[in-house]
């Protein structure tokens, strides 16, 4: 073969020409299957195959779980895959500095964000735990058992025809061996945020993985396992339940649990479903705000509101005519900025699209609060907003967050709780169960309702929640309520029930606890 040098340098002049001329752009793509919405900028072949690896993972979850392969997910998961750190931190101003993901259970969105090529057992963790709850499969299991499962299944490896679990996270097995155990009895009762130093906590995550492995790993102690189960059901005390289940003192289990080495890896081989996945690409003002729009869900703190609220101004000024950036010009203004301007932003935006539901959802939550703040002014307001919410529920009468807000319309009104508001949480319930603010409203219903039982089936796994925090307080007194046959506390008692009875308050769920923080560097 022969070629021109001549020609060759000409050539290459113009790759040089272009890629210094127009940068590559990197498109955000969207990829929708059947339990999952996954937004990345990464090629379509890319995304597919991660999409692909996903689904596959949730497939045997449901056959590890014993639960039907063919029900699709109330709700699909959103993920924000980023490129780095910075990513993350665009969504959430408060991201920790070796946080490599976060999973998002707020009112106005249930989503994950994760860096794109960082190991994934974050995401694996949390999507147990969302799996779980949308499932309803270990809504009653205790803290330790939940945080080991998701241990548990977060390091399976996926591959195009098998799936190994029950792999081991080298940070957790770090925090197992060169780090003081937890006492067994510990490990049983509290949950971490019961426990105020880090080493405490990844020694928490630990040892839920260990002993959780040590059950699964053998069919005689799974058979234990459910045993334990039950009789923690039935109102045993969780050591007194162990102990009975498997017949060992918690020195005895201790030691065992010191002397398993040898790990189970069960692999599964199948022909693994193969999902449709939709990909599209989204338009040029997702580069600026899709994931700002996601930091407006979250929130920030007070004396970030007015930076955050400029910020969207400015990049939605870039796209004054896309209904994407004109939807988040108006939810910045709404919360963080003029929320007048914010309610004339999203009213041109009804204008001209009437259908859009997050905007009929923003102008329904902002009349619920000016009800709040406008009380002579109240039933005015409150019938605006749900005129609004009946517009969003025609368009869709499965968004969770439409008919949290229009449960929160009648509460205190008139004959609050009817058969009607007791329907519209739970069906609210149904499709996010995680959401904390959702089993507090529907079980403080159904206490008023006079349902006790059925409001201490509500209630308990978040009482019980490792990450409960503020909330789970709230939900255990109103379960000590309901099981005394007692009304539910009014708004304003429940805060001071709950700094009277919590003076130290948990820090919030940020998610990120399947990452193990480092040890802090010495001090000089």
């Amino acid at each position: 073969m022969t070629f021109s040098i001549r020609g060759l340098a000409a050539a290459m002049a113009g790759v040089l020409a272009l890629a210094f001329s127009a940068p590559a752009h990197a498109e955000w793509r969207r990829a929708e299957s059947p339990n999952f919405v996954v937004y990345s900028q990464s090629g379509e072949a890319e995304l597919r195959r991660y999409v692909r690896n996903l689904e596959i993972y949730d497939y045997v979850l449901r056959i590890r779980m014993g639960l039907p392969t063919d029900r699709a997910a109330g709700r699909k998961l959103p993920i924000y895959l980023v490129g780095s750190r910075q990513g993350l931190v665009q969504i959430n101003l408060k991201t920790g500095q070796n946080v490599a993901g976060t999973y998002f259970p707020v009112a106005e969105g249930i989503f994950a964000a994760a860096i794109r090529d960082e190991s994934q057992d974050f995401l694996l963790h949390e999507y147990f735990h969302h799996f779980s709850f949308q499932m309803g499969s270990t809504a009653n299991y205790p803290g330790w058992l939940r945080e080991g499962l998701a241990e548990y299944f977060m390091t399976a490896e996926i591959k195009p025809g098998s799936v190994a679990i029950g792999g081991y996270n080298e940070g957790r097995v770090y925090a197992l061996f060169e780090t003081t155990w937890l006492p067994l009895e510990d490990l049983l009762r509290k949950t971490p945020h019961d426990l105020r130093r880090q080493d405490q906590r990844a020694n928490y995550y630990s040892l839920s993985w260990l002993m959780t492995h040590w059950f699964m790993s053998d069919e005689g102690r799974r058979g234990q396992l459910l045993a334990y189960l039950a009789d923690i059901h039935d109102g045993g005390d969780p050591v007194e339940a162990m102990q009975r289940a498997t017949g060992l003192t918690l020195t005895e289990l201790r030691q065992q649990l010191r002397n398993y080495r040898r790990l189970s890896v069960m692999t599964y081989t199948a022909e693994f479903p193969q999902p449709e996945i939709t990909i599209t690409t989204l338009p040029r003002s997702a580069d600026d705000l899709l994931l700002i729009a996601q930091r407006l869900k979250v929130g920030v703190d007070e004396d970030k509101r007015e930076e955050t609220a400029a910020l969207v101004r400015r990049l939605a000024a870039r796209h004054p005519d896309d209904s994407f950036a004109q939807l988040q010009l108006g939810h910045a203004e709404l919360h963080f900025g003029d929320a007048e301007a914010g309610e004339a932003v999203l009213a041109r935006l009804l204008e001209r699209e009437p259908d859009n539901i997050e905007a009929l959802q923003l102008m329904g939550d902002r009349y619920i609060d000016l009800a709040g703040d406008r009380p002579e002014e109240a039933d005015v307001l409150l019938r605006r907003a749900r005129g609004y919410l009946a517009r969003a529920y025609r368009v869709d009468e499965a968004q969770y967050y439409t008919l949290y807000l229009i449960a929160r319309t009648r509460v205190g009104q008139a004959g609050y709780p009817n058969e009607n508001d007791l329907v519209t949480w739970d069906r609210a319930f149904a499709l996010a169960p995680q959401l904390s603010s959702i089993r507090i409203g529907f079980g403080s219903a159904l206490m008023g309702a006079g349902e006790f039982d059925e409001a201490i089936t509500v209630l308990t796994p978040l009482a019980n929640s490792p990450h409960g925090g503020t909330a789970a307080a709230a939900a255990t007194l109103l379960v000590a309520r309901a099981k005394a046959g007692q009304a539910p506390f009014s708004d304003e008692a429940m805060t001071a029930a709950i700094a009277e009875d919590s003076p130290a308050e948990p820090e919030p769920q940020t998610g990120d606890e399947a990452q193990p923080e480092p040890e802090p560097a010495p001090a000089d």
